[in-house]
Protein backbone atom coordinates (compact mmCIF):
# COMPACT_ATOMS: atom_id res chain seq x y z
CA UNK A 1 0.00 0.00 0.00
CA UNK A 2 2.37 2.74 0.83
CA UNK A 3 4.74 2.07 -2.12
CA UNK A 4 1.76 3.72 -4.00
CA UNK A 5 1.60 6.75 -2.07
CA UNK A 6 3.38 9.63 -2.60
CA UNK A 7 5.54 11.29 0.57
CA UNK A 8 2.79 13.59 1.13
CA UNK A 9 -0.29 11.22 1.36
CA UNK A 10 2.26 9.00 3.25
CA UNK A 11 2.80 12.12 5.93
CA UNK A 12 -0.73 13.05 6.03
CA UNK A 13 -1.84 9.44 6.71
CA UNK A 14 0.84 8.78 9.61
CA UNK A 15 -0.13 11.91 10.77
CA UNK A 16 -4.04 10.60 10.98
CA UNK A 17 -2.67 7.32 12.55
CA UNK A 18 -0.83 9.47 15.25
CA UNK A 19 -4.07 11.48 16.44
CA UNK A 20 -6.13 8.70 16.23
CA UNK A 21 -3.54 6.56 18.35
CA UNK A 22 -3.33 9.67 21.12
CA UNK A 23 -6.42 11.49 20.72
CA UNK A 24 -6.36 14.90 22.55
CA UNK A 25 -5.58 18.58 21.88
CA UNK A 26 -2.43 18.85 24.04
CA UNK A 27 0.29 18.95 21.01
CA UNK A 28 0.64 20.53 17.51
CA UNK A 29 2.80 18.03 15.56
CA UNK A 30 3.48 19.81 12.33
CA UNK A 31 5.16 18.48 9.24
CA UNK A 32 5.45 21.42 7.07
CA UNK A 33 4.74 21.96 4.38
CA UNK A 34 1.93 18.57 4.19
CA UNK A 35 0.16 19.09 7.39
CA UNK A 36 -0.09 19.63 11.19
CA UNK A 37 -2.59 17.66 13.42
CA UNK A 38 -3.59 17.93 17.41
CA UNK A 39 -3.21 14.87 20.07
CA UNK A 40 -2.64 13.92 22.79
CA UNK A 41 -5.01 13.81 25.83
CA UNK A 42 -4.39 16.86 27.68
CA UNK A 43 -5.54 20.72 27.67
CA UNK A 44 -7.41 21.90 24.92
CA UNK A 45 -5.24 24.58 22.55
CA UNK A 46 -7.64 26.59 20.89
CA UNK A 47 -6.27 29.84 19.36
CA UNK A 48 -2.25 31.67 19.43
CA UNK A 49 0.70 30.03 20.27
CA UNK A 50 0.16 26.37 21.36
CA UNK A 51 1.63 25.06 24.62
CA UNK A 52 3.24 22.07 23.39
CA UNK A 53 4.96 21.90 19.36
CA UNK A 54 6.35 19.22 18.14
CA UNK A 55 7.90 19.71 14.44
CA UNK A 56 9.89 17.95 12.08
CA UNK A 57 10.08 17.66 7.94
CA UNK A 58 8.65 15.00 6.04
CA UNK A 59 11.65 12.79 5.56
CA UNK A 60 11.99 12.25 9.53
CA UNK A 61 8.36 12.18 10.30
CA UNK A 62 8.13 9.06 8.19
CA UNK A 63 11.51 7.49 9.44
CA UNK A 64 10.30 8.00 13.10
CA UNK A 65 6.37 6.86 12.31
CA UNK A 66 7.45 3.15 10.74
CA UNK A 67 10.09 2.91 13.03
CA UNK A 68 13.52 3.27 11.15
CA UNK A 69 14.24 6.22 13.43
CA UNK A 70 13.61 6.67 16.94
CA UNK A 71 12.01 9.26 18.68
CA UNK A 72 15.10 9.67 21.19
CA UNK A 73 17.36 9.52 18.10
CA UNK A 74 15.07 12.07 16.09
CA UNK A 75 15.37 14.39 19.19
CA UNK A 76 18.59 14.34 20.29
CA UNK A 77 19.57 15.01 16.54
CA UNK A 78 17.84 18.23 16.17
CA UNK A 79 15.56 16.62 13.32
CA UNK A 80 12.62 16.71 15.80
CA UNK A 81 11.91 20.24 17.77
CA UNK A 82 9.42 19.60 20.71
CA UNK A 83 8.98 21.97 23.18
CA UNK A 84 6.12 22.12 26.04
CA UNK A 85 4.56 19.57 28.04
CA UNK A 86 3.29 16.17 26.67
CA UNK A 87 5.95 16.20 23.76
CA UNK A 88 7.60 13.12 24.04
CA UNK A 89 5.92 11.06 21.51
CA UNK A 90 7.90 7.92 21.64
CA UNK A 91 5.00 5.93 23.84
CA UNK A 92 3.13 6.40 20.45
CA UNK A 93 5.43 5.39 18.10
CA UNK A 94 6.14 3.33 15.63
CA UNK A 95 2.70 4.28 13.92
CA UNK A 96 3.63 0.93 11.36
Amino acid sequence: MSDDLTPKQLTKLYLARLAEKAPGYSVEVRVPPYGAVQAVEGGRHTRGTPRAVVETDPDTWLAVATGELSWAEAVESGKVRASGERTDLSEYLPLT
